[in-house]
């Protein structure tokens, strides 16, 4: 087992991170930058080391003084939590070159399935059921329309490199699509370095679920169940639950062997999560990977028993899983609230600043997966990302009922925050009933408008229309016309 282990990660996952190496007798070692001289992670890390200035690009993503800080200091392992450095292959080999293991997948792995349109070939090689779309990345604009012209409007514009919404665009016809590709290449390259596109048969308000795996150097593998990933906003998850409330048993089962298989089929070792989209008739589609620990990992956790963390650091060890498929029980039910920096009322803008008061929420079922305290001045450098609250229950009722009264008791005073947008689904009957999709939270934060469906000018909710006025001639142009709305504020 590994005597020293280096997080290159900051916020609550760093903190997560530390307190299972604390329960495994593993030294840590935190890096920080100046604006985060303060933060949690650095103070209950056994050594931390300054990585640069505020700007990620300057600390965290500082590839050179995050191994320096690791050679200095004599750790046996990098583990880089989720976002920044945990995803970059690159990073993965110059670790392995200077004698550092990292506590992830192979460097293979993470190239394969870092590149969405490969990882959507070999995926349908492996036989998992895949949207239809291009094959392989769009050269240009050309290539792009007559893909979209074979699978049928409408087409997601999608980055190869992608994640978070960043260089997603959905088209409805070939105006659209000439429009938004080059904006959305250019995206893409600011975002990843990489403008290299991919089209995709967009599915309308599909629930989005995904699939934990872990596997071992030694060929096993096993899936811990799946989790409801549907409620989010521009792309980008808000809140997540384990099970999902509407697969049965044999949907489970099924949608766990496809996940393992193309685990298996990439060459996967350690913690990894592959994500699926179901449609309205119940079918499944493969939609990426995640070769990394996932924001969402603690609901998995508290299904299944098992600290993912604690077996992604022994995988990385050279420890065998030690149990097989069969041995992984699902026992009540699980929800995760994010809870952000952020003000509902001004379009969800980021809100730094002092906390100048915090309450974590408690009592039987509830855990709070946070870095913040009283005083902690919340940076406006970094994700708006606060922590998580988390509870589990017998069942999906009560662990709603219980997520609702933790709720009322997390109190976080001097900075904007996410919590009454919580408070709202919870309450929503739609989201009680289970009928989620990945439409949802845009529909309870912006109750459709009721339309007289006739010809001419009716008031929709759409920046940049003259008095907010569209025409409109039938429902779908409707439909449209508020999709619109909301693509235009992405």
């Amino acid at each position: 087992m590994f005597r020293k282990i280096l997080i290159a990660n900051r916020g609550e996952i760093a903190v997560r991170i530390i307190r299972t190496c604390q329960e495994m007798g593993i030294a840590t070692v935190a890096v920080y930058s100046e604006a985060d001289r303060d933060a949690l992670h650095v103070q209950m890390a056994d050594e931390a080391i300054c990585v640069g200035p505020p700007p990620s690009a300057k600390s965290y993503l500082n590839v050179t003084n995050i191994v320096s800080a690791a050679m200095l200091t004599g750790v046996d392992a990098i583990h880089p939590g989720y976002g920044y450095l945990s995803e970059q292959a690159s990073f993965a080999e110059i670790c392995e070159s200077h004698g550092l293991i990292f506590i992830g997948p192979p460097p293979s792995a993470m190239e394969l399935l870092g590149n969405k349109a490969m990882a959507r070939r070999r995926m349908r090689e492996a036989g998992l059921p895949v949207l239809p779309g291009s094959d392989g990345p769009v050269t240009d604009v050309s290539e792009a329309l007559s893909v979209a012209e074979s699978i049928g409007y409408p087409v997601m514009i999608k980055a190869v490199a992608g994640g978070g919404g960043k260089g997603m665009r959905l088209v409805r016809n070939a105006e659209e699509l000439r429009h938004q590709f080059a904006l959305a290449r250019a995206e893409a390259a600011a975002s990843f370095g990489d403008g290299s596109l991919y089209l995709e048969k967009y599915l309308d308000s599909p629930r989005h679920i995904e699939v934990q795996i872990l596997a071992d150097r030694y060929g096993h593998t096993v899936h811990l169940g799946e989790r409801e990933c549907s409620l989010q906003r521009r792309h980008q998850k808000v809140l997540e639950e384990a099970p999902s409330a509407v697969l049965t048993p044999a949907e489970r089962a099924r949608l766990g062997e496809l996940a393992v298989r193309g685990a298996v089929a990439a060459g996967y070792v350690n913690a990894g999560t592959m994500e699926f989209l179901m449609d309205r008739e119940r079918n499944f589609y493969f939609c990426e990977a995640n070769t990394r620990i996932q924001v969402e990992h603690p609901v998995t956790e508290m299904v299944t028993g098992l600290d993912l963390v604690r077996e992604q650091i022994r995988i990385a060890a050279g420890e065998a899983l030690g149990y097989g498929q069969e041995a992984i029980r699902l026992q009540g039910h699980a929800i995760e609230c994010r809870i952000n920096a952020e003000d509902p009322e001004a379009d969800f803008r980021p809100s730094p600043g002092l906390i100048e008061f915090y309450h974590a929420p408690g009592g039987f079922g509830v855990r709070m997966d946070s870095h913040i305290y009283s005083g902690y001045e919340v940076p406006p450098y970094y994700d708006s990302l606060l922590g998580k609250l988390i509870v589990w229950a017998k069942d999906r009722p009560e662990a709603i009922s219980r997520m609702r009264r933790a709720l009322g008791e997390l109190t976080l005073e001097g900075v904007h925050t996410n919590i009454s947008m919580h408070r709202r689904v919870l309450q929503d009957d739609r989201f009680v009933r289970g009928e989620l999709s990945t439409r949802l939270l845009e529909e309870i934060l912006r109750p459709e408008v009721k339309l007289p469906f006739v010809n001419g000018s009716v008031p929709v909710s759409a920046p940049g229309s003259a008095n907010g006025q569209v025409t409109v001639r039938n429902e779908e142009d409707a439909r449209v016309s508020e999709e619109g709305a909301r693509l235009k504020e992405v």
